[in-house]
């Protein structure tokens, strides 16, 4: 099956001129500029299937907005090339912005002074969306979002919650196969930012819409992507599932088990090493950098031993992805 979105050997360079300090320096600035070139993407490639959410991470500067920019047709590349749901967006801009939607957390598509009702009703007559089919997609929304509850309300009036649910609902009401969500949940209370997951799962699993979310709640990652791809200075330094990811970098969880027979004889499992053996509680860790998942651990050491209880200590994705962004430095 063809990718939703395609990158390859994506860069983009950005021209400055360098102020010189001082009335002197402005002048000669003035006179002989000196020209700085800023790299904000260099060589990014990377694939994302239909119905897959992507998580696109990375520290403030590494290029994530730069990159969306790219695919969303705002920036033309220096060099490589996109496609998203096989539209050069950068080149087919109109085509491109009927196969998208986009959700920025600090900007809106809806009319400040309008209720959000009529804003939907604009967004329609836009993207020529027929009468019927507007109804059903808003109804399906209003349960899933519960915009009935302030549709009427003007925009202006909206809190940060209900802005944003306004705007997912926007960004999909022509139903387009790809969706980018720059920061959707900034400044959001927890309450809403789940019920913003749940529509979100919803639109992967059920609609198979394709998406890709950059983010600085890793909750929100653990809860939403499957597959990360970090970039930092502009280059893609990671591409992998969470639990590589983890394997890789939080390789410190343990398997805490409470065995049925105190006397048991225990032994290390392929990957598993037991860190303390105590009576009947016996913890395992992992013994190498191809250690198994703590979830397959646990799997192991259930089918091995009988056990009447066992937890699991994990490392915090934060954690884990302060490690990569580190290890990316250093690199």
């Amino acid at each position: 099956m063809d990718a939703s979105i395609e990158v390859r050997g994506l860069s983009r360079t950005f021209h400055t001129t360098v102020r010189r300090p001082g009335f002197t320096g402005a002048l000669r600035s003035l006179v002989n500029p000196e020209r700085v070139a800023k790299h904000a993407v260099t060589d990014i490639s990377f694939d994302v299937a239909p119905g897959e959410l992507l998580a696109l991470l990375g520290p403030n500067g590494a290029g994530k907005s730069t990159t969306i920019k790219i695919l969303t047709g705002i920036l033309t590349p220096t060099s490589g090339r996109a496609r998203v749901a096989g539209v050069v967006p950068y080149e087919e801009r109109e085509r491109n912005a009927r196969n998208i939607g986009a959700v920025f957390g600090q900007r809106t598509q809806l009319w400040w002074d309008l209720p959000v009702r009529e804003s939907f009703a604009i967004l329609r007559d836009i993207y020529d969306v027929p009468k019927a089919e507007h109804a059903v997609r808003l109804q399906e929304f209003d349960e899933l979002l519960d915009l009935s509850s302030f549709w009427d309300t003007r925009v202006r009036h909206l809190s940060l919650g209900q802005r944003v649910r306004s705007d997912l609902a926007a960004a999909l009401l022509h139903d387009p196969p790809v969706v980018f969500l720059d920061e959707p949940t900034i400044g959001m209370d927890v309450v809403v930012k789940e019920q913003v997951r749940e529509f979100l799962r919803h639109q992967v699993t059920e609609r198979g819409r394709t998406v890709l979310l950059t983010t600085h709640d890793m909750t929100e990652v653990e809860r939403l992507a499957e597959r990360v791809v970090l970039v930092n200075h502009g280059r893609l330094v990671l591409d992998g599932t969470l639990d590589e990811i983890r394997r890789r970098f939080g390789s410190t969880w343990q398997v805490r088990a409470t065995l049925a027979d105190a006397h048991t004889e225990v032994r290390a499992l392929p990957g598993i090493e037991v860190l303390r053996h105590n009576g009947p509680e016996v913890v395992f860790g992992p013994s190498g950098p191809d250690s198994p998942t703590v979830h397959q651990a646990l799997k192991a050491v259930i089918e091995r031993y009988e056990v009447t209880g066992v937890a699991i200590d994990e490392a915090d994705l934060e954690d884990v992805m302060r490690a990569a962004y580190i290890d990316a430095e250093v690199a």
